[in-house]
C-alpha cells in the first residue's frame, strides 16, 4: 500500500492546470462512449448534523482499466473554527487482485477534478468574444480553484467580480487574486450583471437566485448545483455531465424532473460536446438563451486524477510505502 499525503498531492498537481483539464475532458469522453462503470454516489447524512454529509463515489474507468473510491465529507460548520469544510480519501484498488494499493488524500484532487472541469466547460460553452471577464459567486476554495483553472483554459480573462454573502470573505478573496483587475459586488444583482461568464460555488442547499438582470448569453458554471431556481433551469440550455447523476439529491435539476416529469431540458453532456456527438447549444441565432453547466462530479474524474498521482508519486519517490498493510498468505492448518 503507497500512502500519498497532502503535501505530495500539491507538489505532483503543482502548475499542471492545462494537463489537467485535459485529463477531464478524456475522461469525459471515455464515460460517454460507456467505457466506465459508475454507481450512483452513496450520501451519508446525520440525523442531529442536517448541514453535514460525507458521500461514497465509486467508479471504473476503462483503457486502461481502472478501479476505487473517493470518501468525502462536507461539514460547512468547519469553516467558522478556520477549518477546511471538506476532506476526502482516495483508495485506488488492483484489477487483478482487487487489494488496495494507494490511499491518496483526495481534498485537492476534488477540488481541482471540480475546477478542471469548470473551466473545460468555460472553453466550450462560453460566448467567443466575451470571455475576458469572470464572476465567482461564493468565496470559497472552490471557485479559487475554479479561477485559477479557468484563467488557464481562457487566456484572454483580465477581470474577475466576486460575491459573497459575507463581505469581509469576499475582501479577503479578493485580496489573494493577482495579475488581473478585481472587483467586489456588493449584492447578487451587481455580480450577475458584470459579466457573460459565472461561477456558482457556494454552500447553498435549496434554490435562491435566477438571472434576471444578466446577459441573455450568460453561461453559468453550476458547480454547486442546488443554486438556480426551476424556472431559469427550464428557460436555459442545460449541458450536464451525466443526466441520470445529477437528476438526484434535490439538485435544481432534479426539482426541474420532478416538476415537469421528465428531463427534456437537458440539452447535452458535455462528454458528448466534446466528442462531437449529439445536440449543440446556442443554435437558435434568434432566441438567445443562458447555458447552464450542471456537473454531479463524477468519480471516474477522481479516479483518473488520483491515478496520475499514483503514478506520478511512483516515478517521483514520494508517499510512504506500507508493505505489511495487507495480511500475509500463509497455509493454513487445523489442528
Amino acid at each position: 500500500m503507497l500512502i500519498i499525503d497532502h503535501a505530495s498531492v500539491r507538489k505532483i498537481l503543482h502548475n499542471r492546470e492545462h494537463e489537467l483539464i485535459s485529463l477531464v475532458g478524456r475522461t469525459y469522453a471515455e464515460h460517454d462512449r460507456g467505457r466506465s462503470a459508475l454507481p450512483h454516489s452513496i450520501f451519508l447524512r446525520f440525523p442531529d448534523q442536517p448541514a453535514d454529509r460525507i458521500i461514497g463515489l465509486p467508479a471504473y474507468l476503462d483503457g486502461p482499466p481502472r478501479a476505487g473510491i473517493k470518501w468525502i465529507s462536507s461539514f460547512p460548520g468547519n469553516i467558522e473554527t478556520g477549518q477546511e469544510r471538506a476532506s476526502a480519501a482516495i483508495i485506488l484498488n488492483s484489477m487483478s487482485t482487487g487489494h488496495p494499493q494507494a490511499l491518496v488524500e483526495g481534498s485537492l484532487i476534488s477540488a481541482q477534478r471540480t475546477a478542471a472541469s469548470a473551466a473545460l466547460a468555460a472553453r466550450e460553452l462560453s460566448v467567443p468574444g466575451a470571455r475576458d471577464g469572470l464572476v465567482l459567486i461564493g468565496c470559497g476554495v472552490i471557485n479559487l480553484e475554479v479561477l485559477r483553472f479557468v484563467r488557464a483554459a481562457l487566456p484572454e480573462l483580465s477581470r474577475v467580480t466576486v460575491y459573497d454573502t459575507d463581505p469581509a470573505r469576499a475582501q479577503a478573496f479578493a485580496a489573494k487574486i493577482k495579475g488581473l483587475t478585481v472587483g467586489v459586488a456588493g449584492h447578487l444583482e451587481q455580480a450577475l450583471q458584470a459579466d457573460p461568464l459565472i461561477s456558482l460555488a457556494t454552500n447553498a442547499a435549496t434554490p435562491h437566485l435566477d438571472l434576471t438582470g444578466a446577459d441573455p448569453q450568460t453561461t453559468v458554471l453550476h458547480v454547486s448545483l442546488r443554486d438556480l431556481s426551476v424556472e431559469t433551469v427550464l428557460a436555459a440550455d442545460n449541458v450536464v455531465d451525466d443526466t441520470d447523476h445529477v437528476c438526484r439529491e434535490r439538485t435544481s435539476l432534479h426539482l426541474a424532473e420532478q416538476q415537469t416529469g421528465s428531463r427534456d431540458f437537458v440539452t447535452a453532456t458535455i462528454g458528448g460536446l466534446i466528442r462531437g456527438e449529439g445536440p449543440s447549444v446556442r443554435t437558435d441565432a434568434g432566441r438567445p438563451r443562458p447555458v447552464i453547466f450542471s456537473p454531479f462530479g463524477l468519480g471516474v474524474l477522481d479516479l483518473a486524477l488520483a491515478d496520475l498521482v499514483v503514478t506520478r508519486a511512483r516515478q517521483q519517490g514520494l508517499g510512504v510505502a506500507v508493505d505489511d498493510f495487507l495480511p500475509v498468505a500463509t497455509p493454513q492448518t487445523v489442528h
